[in-house]
């Protein structure tokens, strides 16, 4: 079997198209055509209020904590096991991170242990959707309101997933925070090679979103013809991306439904394939009753470290190539003397013992079948074969 790379980015054939149509327009600097495509599909398509491109969810998250007003010393509730971005966009600012641990069945925050760590200077929660799937954004809200404090939902993997409401109301998941990021990043479901998105929820922040977003200046009002000229009226930076980035994006959303579709339908073999490994005591990912899953990622939590280790050197022996995930940010060389001292077992468990699957939109059924398949031979269980 040929090398089985983790991921594997999928053109859908327009992106080239649409790119050549950009440069031939003369306008491929940012916020024009194929921007307003990206924007009304995403306002349209999940009942967004207000959608603006960056150049990635790095810098979506920066203009959240811009938009959020944080200051030195507030302090921001967010998961340990999280990508450095959801800490580094409200460290700039000078916020105080506060970490929460994962949960017992799920890499994503611990709802459960976000309320006992608010104090006066809480200016924020920042729910990551690990693996795309919606943390309990019941819980979430009603802790934000009875304490009135910001909702910043990290979407970055959770694109065209959803949120099953304790009120029978299913909702995408980026609209229930008063702001949220999104990533299009090359190893993401819909991409742009580099690319990100600010969803903005609550009006009070949107006409402030378009200026941050175009260098602290009120242009894009110019450009509507609601000012004779434009001017800097605030903080801000070249947050935007260029709409040779835009049109690759457009070209992908074209696509998004058959995108979901097939990487479904290899998270399910997955699954599948797997699930006897339940019996060894080894992790499959739990879904909630409440959340969608766009099968962003297929990982195993192994029963120990050197389980894990093991398990990633047989299978780059066998041409397939699978990779742990987050190192947890409390414990990290930036922020270990900045922690408070609180345990997170839940998160050192997956940092020690997460292993990621390969999952990209052309892996073959004979490719899934071969991971599964020497998955199972590691852990001496009789497998399929493959032919």
């Amino acid at each position: 079997m040929k090398r089985i790379p983790f991921s594997k980015p999928f053109l859908v054939g327009n992106e080239t198209r649409f790119i050549k149509q950009a440069v031939e327009s003369y306008q491929i600097s940012g916020n024009g055509k194929y921007t307003r495509l990206c924007h009304q599909f995403f306002e349209n398509q999940y009942g967004f209020k207000k959608c603006l491109l960056t150049s990635s969810c790095t810098d979506a998250l920066e203009m959240t904590a811009i938009l959020a007003n944080i200051q030195y010393g507030d302090e921001v509730i967010m998961p340990t096991y999280t990508f450095v971005s959801t800490a580094n966009a409200f460290i700039l600012r000078g916020a105080k991170i506060i970490f929460v641990d994962s949960r017992e069945d799920h890499p994503g925050i611990d709802e459960g242990k976000i309320e006992e760590v608010i104090t006066e200077k809480t200016k924020a929660i920042v729910p990551v959707h690990y693996a795309g799937l919606a943390c309990d954004m019941d819980m979430i809200l009603a802790i934000a309101r009875k304490h009135n404090i910001l909702v910043i939902e990290d979407a970055a993997q959770a694109v065209d997933n959803y949120y099953k409401g304790k009120d029978g109301v299913t909702k995408a998941l980026g609209s229930f925070g008063h702001l949220a990021t999104f990533s299009f990043h090359e190893t993401k479901n819909i991409i742009s090679g580099e690319g990100g998105m600010l969803v903005v929820n609550d009006e009070k922040f949107i006409k402030r979103s378009e200026i941050i977003w175009e260098k602290g200046t009120n242009r894009s009002a110019f450009w509507r013809g609601e000012v004779d000229k434009y001017n800097w009226v605030d903080i801000g930076s070249s947050f935007l991306p260029s709409e040779i980035t835009a049109a690759f994006l457009c070209a992908q959303l074209e696509e998004l439904e058959n995108i979901q579709n097939k990487r479904k339908e290899i998270w399910n073999q997955y699954d599948d394939g797997l699930t006897i490994l339940k019996n060894n005591g080894v992790g499959l990912p739990n879904l909630p009753k409440y959340a969608t899953n766009n099968a962003h990622i297929f990982y195993l939590v192994c029963r120990s470290s050197d389980e894990r280790t093991q398990l990633i050197k047989y299978l780059k022996h066998s041409n397939i190539d699978a990779f742990f995930h987050y190192i947890c940010l409390h414990n990290s060389p930036y922020f270990e003397e900045k922690h408070d001292g609180r345990k997170m077992p839940n998160a050192k468990r997956y940092e020690e013992c997460l292993v990621r699957l390969p999952l990209w939109v052309n892996m073959s059924k004979k490719e899934v079948n071969y991971v599964i398949q020497k998955v199972l031979e590691f852990y001496k269980i009789d497998s399929i074969k493959v032919n």
